[in-house]
């Protein structure tokens, strides 16, 4: 099961992801978590320091190796050059199985006390003026795309900040999308921006609201967000001395119940496959007729399979034809 975390800057959203991802692995449940914000800080929540982090090979930086291994033999895909972000699996293509025997867990997977961490990359300064950090996001929609995930396995993305997530179809490849408010009037509009475009596309959204401080903020953002406000989290001394470095004692049990209902959200939302595969080719057409027609010199409405239906069938098939 995938779960998003977005949010306005500053709100919480990259040390809830930590949180949700570390209190997923105490289960001994299987766990990737995925930095996907441009400040590439999901790392230091879940307790790397910086030479750890700078010892994981990010996904961005070996994105034509994901890519050509992804491929596999789909005739649809004429080269790897036209193989873009969006560009969706079929028959032939290699699917991937959380945490699997393939290169791309293999190359990019760091084990954090029983989080798996994939990160993106940080933005370079050779980026500066002439690239988006949604170029960096390609190799992570490439892999959600050809994921098959089931029950009782997690991905945890920790996304870019404000409505920025709606900057390529990756807002869709997730089961349930958690949208950090604060309890102020800015939080609320990123909530209202959000809700609007996720209802557009059926993305179900569910509201945390974090760092609040007493029964008035409660009420604030229960007036403003109503029934998709999901749980509250206040102030965690737990929290912060862990990122002052004094990591001692356990999470607050009132915090810990409440990761535990952000759970219990994610695993009561049923896989549908079927709806999964139809958004992810809409965003490929639709990117196709923008600019990666233009920028490949192909129609890649082409590389559509229509007889491809995607999950653990198609895995199984996948796997025997390679």
């Amino acid at each position: 099961m995938r779960t998003a975390f977005v949010g306005k800057g500053g709100s919480g959203k990259t040390t809830l992801s930590a949180l949700f991802a570390q209190h997923l692995a105490r289960s001994h449940a299987p766990v990737v978590a995925i930095d996907a914000d441009i400040n590439q800080h999901l790392g230091t929540a879940l307790g790397l320091d910086g030479n750890a982090l700078r010892e994981i090979v990010p996904l961005a930086d070996r994105t034509a190796e994901i890519k050509e291994y992804l491929r596999g033999d789909n005739p649809r895909i004429t080269s790897l050059e036209a193989m873009v972000k969006t560009t969706p699996p079929g028959r032939g293509s290699r699917l991937l199985r959380l945490l699997g025997s393939d290169p791309v867990h293999a190359r990019h997977v760091r084990d954090v006390d029983g989080v798996r961490l994939m990160t993106t990359g940080a933005f370079a300064e050779e980026d500066l003026g002439v690239a988006c950090y949604h170029s960096k996001l390609g190799a992570v929609e490439l892999y959600l795309n050809h994921l098959v995930d089931g029950a009782g396995e997690y991905v945890v993305v920790d996304m870019t900040a404000g409505a920025d997530s709606f900057a390529s179809g990756l807002f869709t490849r997730f089961d349930m999308t958690f949208l950090v408010a604060e309890p102020t009037l800015k939080g609320v509009s990123v909530y209202r921006q959000y809700k609007e475009h996720a209802a557009e596309f059926g993305v179900p959204l569910a509201v945390v609201g974090n760092k609040v401080a007493g029964e008035d903020d409660r009420l604030f953002l229960k007036e403003h967000i109503g029934d998709d406000l999901l749980v509250c989290l206040g102030h965690s001394d737990w929290v912060r001395a862990r990122e002052q470095g004094r990591a001692t004692g356990e999470l607050e049990p009132e915090h810990r119940l409440a990761l535990e209902q952000l759970r219990a959200a994610v695993d009561s939302r049923p896989k549908d496959w079927d709806t999964f595969q139809r958004q992810a080719v809409s965003f490929h057409l639709r990117n196709a007729r923008a600019w990666a027609d233009r920028a490949t010199g192909q129609d890649l409405s082409a590389q559509v399979d229509p007889a491809f239906r995607h999950g653990p069938a198609a895995l199984a098939d996948a796997a025997a034809s390679h």
